[in-house]
This record gives structure tokens, C-alpha cells and sequence, in this order.
């Protein structure tokens, strides 16, 4: 049997776990039943139970939950102490004992060596060993179809090795229509299906044609140790009930279900996936690969296409921001908004349209309607590229997920150690239920709808670019899940609560947002990396926007955005801010330069839109000390994510020059004014609507 780490410690493991004394009371039940021994990031509080707990987490790797026995690697055999069977048209030739030929179909009953080569064009091949020992099948170039049933069936083993013999192409297909027994049967449900754990290993080729359901299915354990497998299936195309493990390989996968899955929902331990490397090219009518409980990934190349692509999600309103009322804490307490502002941006003729509406969430589970006679139940398909009922943990991969529904999901925890993702998704690029930690990698998500949305998101390092209709980054507590009895509900049920915070203390985040840039329903704290934040240009959002405070210690940070609802860091920071909000909307790629009286360049800035707003905070403005802030010109400086380094800074526009004399220094053209905190219409609603 196969080894397993103990539930609590399958997904995120904790290395330290410290109850604090803070307590909430804002997070829904879903939420703390998801998290429940389940993971936060370091210095980050999250709500298990009511109670606030905050952990250090390491990621979980392939070997924290399966281990591949050598038996799983074995591929060698011997013809004198194996059985040769030779597969030819409607039957076969058995040389060899524990195994029969009988009506176009071969029966092994005992365990062994079995090597099978020919093709068996409506006939089936049944593992039946009441023995429980380990049946070891070499495809040794085969062409297997069953018209009415799976090609290759094992009803029971110990374990069953399938080896793809070096050199050699095998391909085995099914029926669109399987004859049963009787109608209470439902098995086999594959074109290969398995009741024991099931290992293929070898270095040949497999393809698998499932007309029928499912491409290749183990009721127990599937790993999969190399070889390269084709698979084109009527539903899913990978399925393994208690885990599917893969240690490498070279898989495809075209599926109108999905395209590899783990389906063991009833045992904590169980139904999750691990793959250690390999390739995978997945195109899925539904989830492109989809853990019941959690998924590692370690490593490998992966190109997911779900649901259609990103082209293809469903739309909903999306946060339209002004004339949707007051935002709670919005503006108020030590989060104050641009100076001069009501709201509104008088100068800004021709703001940004709105953001644009949002996918619908699909989701596997069920919304019922309920009548007073009966209840209906109807499935909305699933369309996300990773995705996992527990949690997710990355270590290391190189992705290409063009998604309908949210690239990565987890209805729990996910940490991203490392790897590079290139996103294009119709819903949001990364999305958890309770935390998003991201310590390393390199994610480009060029399209969304929101960037990344999760109640809690602590970023230590790695390099972040995210491109959002709505808001780059959202901070809320909640969750996508559908509703019941209206069908799927129009906006993601997020909620405000104190306990939701963005915590920077590393790498580098780049925003490009219609709507807010930096949205927490909680707090910000940043005590070091880099922040580069590019709108909203309407003025019905900001590009920072938060209920409680964003307390910045350290970091580098650069926001521009409009002026309606703009916000800086709070002025209970021990690093220095400078907010300018400038008489008229200057154009994109204006540059923004600011210096200390002797010449030295603080910042050099190109935003990448439009903006009448720019909040800096560098660790390099210091108490008394005087600045001038310049307008246009160029620089001669390396430029990445639209920031200068080095180069010389010549022929721009002297706006305004200042002393620093408190955190925060709210300015315009006349120089120092101070913060208007009268709230005006925020980035969204009161109550349950998210932000």
C-alpha cells in the first residue's frame, strides 16, 4: 500500500502555529470550515473557528504525500518468466500460465508477468486476481478495441503495473455505448479502468480514445511514472479516486469533462493530486486539472485551455464604483483620501469606461431550485485551469492557462514558492478562500477580470504582474460559490471585515487596473518589496483602497491613478509618503520625477495611464528633508515596469517643491495642503457586495 502523511498535513504544512488573542467574528462559516487545518502566511492572521491564528507555513512537496514504491519503476521482464500473449484480430494466443483466451476476450486471474503485443480489434482485456497480488501488464505495441465496454478492465488486484514498452505505440479504445449486466451496474467507466491501484510506467507511447466516458480511471491509486500518453475523452480525460501522482511524463489530454482529477471527497488524507514533473497539454471542456481535497505541484510544463479560453466566460456586473454609495471606513480614521476631492474629479472630462463585466463563477457544485412539488438540481460546469477543494501549493512549473473561469482555485489556502505563469483568464487569475502566499516565481496575468481575490494574500517575494477590468488585487472575506435557488449569483459573495489584510513584505507587484489597484476590505501593511500600481482612470475608484489602515514600514512604493477616490498610506507609517494630486489628468506615460535639494533622484516614473493622482513612499524621503516634484521630460535610466534606475533626468516641469514634515504630505500645485477625509462613492457597496 501506499504511504500517506496524516490529513493535517496533507496541502500547506505548518511549521508554527501561535494563538493569538485577537478575535473575529466576521468570517462566514464556509470560510473557517475551508481553512480549518489548513494554512496562513507568516505574520498573517486568519480566522479558524472565530479565533484569530497566525501561522509560518512551508510548502508541501510530492514527497510529504506519496512515496513510489520501486515496484511503481520496474519495467523490465524476461520472456521465460513471463506470459506471452498475442493479441490477433477477434482472439488471442496464450503462451504462459495465469491467463485464458476465451470469446474474443483475455482473462488473467493470477499474478505476474503478462506481455501483450497485436491487436485485438473487439475484444476486451480483464484483470480478475482474487489473490491480491501485483499483475504486471507490458504493452509491447497493441491496438485494443472494445465496442461495448473498456478495453482494458481490472476488476481486482493487489496492484496493477501497466508498462509502455521503449519504442513501442499502443492505443486502446471503447464503444460510445457500454452493455451492462444490469441497470444497477455502472462499471467499467473508462477506456481503461481499474478497482486496484493502478501504476503505469515505461518510456513508450499510449493513446487512449474514450468514446464512451472517461480516458483512463482507478477507483484506488493512479500514478503515473513516464511514458507518453495521448487522450482524447468523451468526459474526463485522468481520473484516480484516493490520489493521482505523477512523476513524470509526457501527457495530452483533449477532454469535454475534466482534464485530470482526483475524486476521493470522504476521507481528509485522500483525493488529491502530486505531480513531481513532466508535460502536460490539456484542453478541457471543464477543469483542467481538479483536486478533491489538495494539489502539489513540484514541477513540470503545463499548457491549460478550459471551458473555451478566457473568450468564453460568462458575464456579470462588475463594480462599477461611483453612484454604488458609501464604502464603510472608506476615507475615515488614519486612511485619508486626495486632498481637495469630494469624490468626484473635476478635471477628468473623459474618465475610463466603467470596468467590464464580470464571468459568472461557475462552479461543480449544485444550485437547487425549490418548488412546492419537487427539487431540481442542476450542474454549472467548472471551467478553472488548477483547481482544488483543499489547498494548493506550487513549488516550482512553468504554466500557460488561458481560462474561462479563475486560473487557479483553491476553496482554501495557496502558496506559489515558485515557477512562471502566464495567465489569460475570463474570471480572476488567482483566487482562495481564506489565503494567497506567494514567496517566489515570476506570475504574468495579462487578462482578468480581478488579479488576485482572496480574504487574506501575504507576497515575500517573486515578481507579480496583473491586468484587471476590475480590481488588480481584492482583499475579502468570502467565497464563489453559487446560490441557491436563483441560479449562479451575479457578484462573488465577499464581505468587509477587519481581519482581511495585505501584507507586502517582499518582490515586486506590478497593477494595471480599471478598478481599484490595492483593494482590501481590511488592512495593508508593507515593510518591504515593490509596489507599482497603474489606475483606476475613473474616478469612482482608487488606485489604493482600503477600510482599515496600510501601515508601510519599508518598500518602495509608486500608485497613480485618478483622483476621485484616492487614498495614501496612513500617517501612523514610520516610512514617508507624498501624495500629489495634480490640476488636470496628465497623459500616460508622463513622467514623474521627484528629488531631494541636492539633486538626487528619489523616483522616476512613467505611469502606463492616465492619472491626476501619484502616491510615493521610498524609504529614501526622510523628516525635514526638501523635495521637488517635477512633471515630463525624460530620463536616460533603464526602465522596467515603467520605473528609471540610474540615468540622468533632464527637461521636465518644476510643479512643486516641499518640506516633508509629518508622514504623510498631501500636495498640489500651491504646494503642502492637508487630506480631505469626507467619503464620497466608493469602490462598491455596504453589507455582503464585494468590493
Amino acid at each position: 500500500m501506499d504511504k500517506y502523511i496524516t490529513g493535517s498535513k496533507v496541502g500547506i504544512l505548518l511549521l508554527c502555529a501561535l494563538l493569538m488573542s485577537a478575535c473575529s467574528t466576521n468570517a462566514t462559516t464556509t470560510q473557517s470550515e475551508a481553512a480549518a487545518g489548513t494554512v496562513a502566511a507568516s505574520g498573517t492572521t486568519i480566522t479558524q473557528n472565530g479565533a484569530a491564528t497566525g501561522v509560518q507555513l512551508a510548502s508541501a512537496k510530492l514527497s510529504d504525500l506519496v512515496t513510489f514504491d520501486e515496484e511503481d519503476s520496474n519495467t523490465t521482464w524476461t520472456a521465460d518468466q513471463s506470459t506471452e500473449i498475442a493479441l490477433a484480430g477477434t482472439s488471442a494466443l496464450v503462451d504462459g500460465t495465469g491467463a485464458e483466451s476465451k470469446d474474443g476476450s483475455v482473462t488473467i486471474t493470477a499474478a505476474g508477468t503478462y506481455v501483450l503485443s497485436g491487436k485485438l480489434s473487439d475484444g476486451q482485456i480483464v484483470v480478475n486476481n482474487q489473490d491480491e497480488g501485483t499483475v504486471h501488464l507490458v504493452l509491447n505495441g497493441v491496438n485494443i478495441t472494445n465496442s461495448d465496454s473498456a478495453a482494458i478492465d481490472i476488476k481486482e488486484a493487489g496492484k496493477v503495473i501497466i508498462t509502455l514498452e521503449d519504442g513501442t505505440e499502443n492505443s486502446v479504445s471503447d464503444g460510445a455505448t457500454y452493455v451492462y449486466a444490469d441497470e444497477t451496474t455502472d462499471e467499467p467507466s473508462a477506456a481503461i479502468f481499474s478497482k486496484a491501484d493502478l501504476t503505469i510506467n515505461g518510456t513508450g507511447k499510449l493513446s487512449v480514445s474514450a468514446n464512451y466516458n472517461d480516458g483512463i480511471t482507478s477507483k484506488d491509486d493512479l500514478k503515473i511514472m513516464g511514458g507518453t500518453i495521448e487522450i482524447k475523452a468523451a468526459d474526463d480525460g485522468i481520473v484516480g479516486k484516493d490520489l493521482v501522482a505523477v512523476k513524470d511524463g509526457n501527457i495530452s489530454i483533449t477532454a469535454e469533462g475534466d482534464g485530470m482529477k482526483s475524486t476521493n471527497d470522504t476521507e481528509t488524507d485522500k483525493g488529491f493530486i502530486a505531480i513531481a514533473a513532466g508535460t502536460f497539454d490539456i484542453t478541457a471542456g471543464n477543469d483542467g486539472i481538479q483536486a478533491e481535497t489538495s494539489l502539489v505541484i513540484d514541477g513540470g510544463t503545463y499548457t491549460l485551455v478550459t471551458g473555451g479560453g478566457n473568450e468564453k466566460g460568462e458575464v456579470k456586473t462588475g463594480d462599477q464604483g461611483q453612484g454604488m454609495g458609501m464604502r464603510g471606513g472608506r476615507g475615515q480614521g488614519t486612511g485619508d483620501q486626495a486632498p481637495g476631492t469630494t469624490g468626484t474629479s473635476t478635471s477628468e472630462t473623459k474618465p475610463e469606461t466603467m470596468p467590464e463585466t464580470k464571468p459568472k463563477i461557475p462552479t461543480t457544485e449544485a444550485s437547487t431550485t425549490t418548488t412546492t412539488a419537487t427539487t431540481t438540481e442542476s450542474e454549472i460546469p467548472s471551467t478553472k485551469g488548477l483547481k482544488a477543494g483543499g489547498d494548493i501549493s506550487v513549488n516550482n512549473g512553468t504554466f500557460t492557462i488561458d481560462s474561462a473561469d479563475d486560473a487557479v482555485h483553491s476553496n482554501s489556502n495557496i502558496a506559489i514558492a515558485d515557477g512562471e505563469f502566464n495567465i489569460k483568464t475570463g474570471d480572476d487569475g488567482i483566487h482562495a478562500d481564506a489565503l494567497v502566499a506567494i514567496s517566489g516565481g515570476k506570475i504574468d496575468i495579462t487578462k482578468s477580470y480581478e488579479g488576485i481575490e482572496v480574504a487574506n494574500i501575504e507576497i515575500s517575494g517573486g515578481e507579480a504582474h496583473v491586468v484587471a477590468s476590475d480590481d488588480g488585487v481584492n482583499v475579502a472575506g468570502g467565497n464563489d460559490e453559487a446560490t441557491v435557488g436563483g441560479g449562479p449569483q451575479e457578484q462573488d459573495q465577499f464581505s468587509d471585515s477587519a481581519s482581511n489584510m495585505l501584507t507586502i513584505s517582499g518582490g515586486t507587484l506590478t497593477v494595471d487596473a480599471s478598478g481599484d489597484g490595492l483593494d482590501s476590505n481590511g488592512s495593508i501593511t508593507m515593510s518591504g518589496g515593490t509596489v507599482i500600481v497603474n489606475g483606476p482612470t475613473n474616478s469612482g475608484n482608487g488606485a489604493l483602497d482600503f477600510d482599515g489602515s496600510f501601515e508601510q514600514s519599508g518598500g518602495t512604493l509608486v500608485a497613480a491613478g485618478s483622483s476621485g477616490m484616492a487614498q495614501a498610506p496612513s500617517d501612523t507609517s514610520s516610512q514617508h509618503a507624498v501624495s500629489m494630486t495634480f490640476p488636470q489628468t496628465q497623459e500616460a506615460g508622463t513622467l514623474v520625477h521627484l528629488e531631494d535639494s541636492e539633486g538626487n533622484s528619489i523616483l522616476t516614473f512613467a505611469p502606463s495611464k492616465s492619472y491626476q493622482t501619484v502616491v510615493i513612499s521610498s524609504p529614501d524621503l526622510k523628516d525635514g528633508g526638501s523635495y521637488t516634484l517635477y512633471s515630463g521630460g525624460t530620463s536616460t535610466g533603464s526602465e522596467a515596469n515603467g520605473l528609471y534606475t540610474d540615468g540622468e533626468y533632464t527637461g521636465g516641469t518644476k510643479v512643486v517643491a516641499f518640506e516633508i514634515t509629518s508622514s504623510v504630505t498631501w500636495l498640489n500645485e500651491s504646494g503642502v495642503t492637508t487630506a480631505n477625509t469626507n467619503q464620497g462613492p466608493g469602490g462598491g457597496g455596504g453589507g455582503n457586495r464585494r468590493p
